[in-house]
């Protein structure tokens, strides 16, 4: 809330553009604790690099080891609810909340 002595009027603070890049991670949280942030290097997270660097070599043990009462949440953003990622995890899951 901005709060504004009478008869004054709002004027937006100047803004620094600046040319900035994106820093894309993710990292697993659970009861039992949590990983290490795996950082995307070099480009957009795709469908298949989400399967091919997180779900394979990250998420296949970890629902291995959990046994198959595992639930799989996922902040449903467009590479997770691809077809393909949907099919792979379909295969190892038994539920699944996006």
């Amino acid at each position: 809330m901005i709060w504004l002595e009478p008869g004054t009027r709002y004027r937006a603070p100047k803004r620094d553009h600046y040319s900035g890049g994106a820093l894309l991670f993710w990292a697993r949280i659970a009861t039992n604790g949590r990983t290490d942030r795996y950082v995307f290097v070099g480009g957009f997270v795709t469908a298949v690099r989400y399967r091919d660097e997180i779900l394979h070599p990250f998420m296949r043990p970890f629902i291995s080891a959990m046994g198959t009462d595992v639930i799989f949440m996922d902040d449903n953003a467009r590479p997770h609810r691809a077809r393909l990622v949907r099919s792979s995890l379909e295969s190892e899951t038994s539920s699944r909340i996006a």
